[in-house]
């Protein structure tokens, strides 16, 4: 029992990691400091046959023009959807994209993640392939991710923006305050350089420890002691299960868990990882904004 908790900690920790080195903040114009791309051959040319590294740069590619991905990475967000049933897969899981999977494909552009695809992007560019890495972790480095992938492959980002706007449209008028839990040990929280911490600014919640800054070892999450909870005591309480199926149960368990506003008022709430921790594709961002606005809308 005592390894499958610590193998189950781990997991959530390095999935978080992972994400956090994937999806970092975009500061500048993907086409300058943050988007390792080689620059010169992607300004002549429109990419023809994609390659995307990441779920969500696969996604923002085929609703742009879906005859454009030639290639993906397994995300499981794809292992039911018909749409990407017959791309290829160039990796699973967490385990490396298969270079060789890669260079058969014939790509024009492959578009890796920052954190993650450097080392196969590195190798890819020394073959002459152009390259590009992407970070997310925020609304706006979404939209500028979204307007430089369509510049790469020729086609109007602007539907896919409106479709991005549209999931915003029902802001709820309340703006309770709000905590979001993503582990129990540690307690990890995101603050608000974090795609969750943004994605609850955009709802005007109040997220209690937007402005908190801590030793955490995963950029734009804080580390929460019981007595931090107990002090923030929040309105509604989101509890990210899918990264540990047993986490809302093992939070019970915790001394502050029933001294909490949101537990005595019943305003706990599940959450999947996939939208609100890690965007990981359009419709999980979508899901999570509806489930969002019926969270923060109840009273």
């Amino acid at each position: 029992m005592l390894r499958r908790w610590i193998l189950s900690t781990l997991a959530i920790l390095l999935s978080i990691f992972l994400f956090a080195c994937n999806s970092a903040n975009i500061q500048q114009p993907l086409d300058k400091s943050t988007a390792n791309s080689n620059s010169q051959a992607l300004a002549k040319v429109s990419a023809k046959r994609v390659v995307a590294l990441s779920s969500l740069s696969a996604d923002i590619i085929y609703q742009l023009d879906k005859t454009k991905l030639v290639g993906i990475t397994g995300s499981k967000l794809f292992k039911d959807n018909p749409n990407f049933a017959n791309i290829p897969r160039v990796s699973e899981g967490q385990t490396p994209p298969n270079l060789e999977k890669i260079i058969a494909l014939q790509p024009d552009l492959v578009i890796g993640a920052e954190g993650f695809s450097n080392q196969p992007i590195e190798k890819l560019k020394q073959l002459g392939i152009s390259t590009i890495l992407t970070q997310v972790n925020s609304w706006e480095s979404l939209e500028k991710l979204t307007q430089k992938l369509a510049e790469l492959i020729d086609v109007d980002p602007q539907p896919l923006l409106n479709r991005y706007q549209s999931f915003l449209a029902d802001k709820p008028t309340h703006n309770p305050s709000t905590l979001v839990l993503v582990s129990r040990q540690p307690i990890l929280a995101p603050n608000k350089n974090s795609w969750a911490g943004d994605l609850l600014a955009k709802f005007d919640a109040k997220n209690l420890v937007a402005d908190f800054q801590g030793k955490s070892p995963i950029g734009g999450y804080v580390t929460l002691s019981a007595e931090k909870v107990l002090e923030a005591n929040p309105d509604v309480l989101i509890v990210v299960n899918s990264t540990d199926p047993q986490l809302l149960n093992s939070l019970k368990k915790e001394a502050f868990w029933q001294q909490l506003q949101a537990t005595k008022n019943n305003r706990v709430y599940s959450f999947d990882y996939y939208g609100l921790v890690n965007p990981g594709s359009i419709d999980a961002i979508q899901k999570a904004c509806q489930k969002l606005t019926q969270v923060l809308s109840s009273s």
